[in-house]
């Protein structure tokens, strides 16, 4: 059995000392417990972080990811557009391969699994479409 003091863990509820018995394990718990919030304090300290870190706000998002202006959003959405217009000019085969594997995430030989054709003739079909589409982006400029 080990003495604590109460006060020591609870300063806004004791004011005055009150030391009881507890249980070994109780103690080492409640150690445990006072080093991971010291260990919090000083982690919030060093990265001088004067919110929570385990918020779910989405605060650290915001810092992480700067806000895109209007231009920016713009310009991306005309990319986009111009990518899709690119990709609906291609042949029917290389477009199907090109957005599953870009745009799907598949593999090159997942595809062509599912197609039952080889792996060398789904990168072949790739490159040539990306080759393709480059040249009609191009154009469009």
């Amino acid at each position: 059995m080990v003495k604590i003091n109460l006060r020591d863990y609870y300063p806004d509820f004791y004011s005055t000392d009150c030391i009881i018995e507890v249980p070994d394990e109780v103690a080492a718990l409640m150690d445990s417990y006072e080093h991971a919030d010291a260990a919090y304090y000083l982690r919030r300290y060093r990265h001088k972080a004067y919110y929570s870190l385990e918020r779910g706000d989405g605060i650290e998002h915001d810092i992480l990811f700067v806000f895109l202006s209007p231009c920016e959003i713009y310009e991306r959405k005309v990319t986009v557009e111009q990518i899709h217009a690119a990709i609906a000019a291609l042949p029917d085969k290389q477009a199907k391969r090109i957005y599953a594997y870009y745009f799907l995430g598949m593999s090159k030989s997942a595809i062509a699994n599912a197609e039952g054709v080889s792996k060398a003739v789904v990168g072949d079909a790739i490159d040539r479409g990306l080759k393709n589409m480059e040249t009609f982006l191009k154009k469009s400029l």
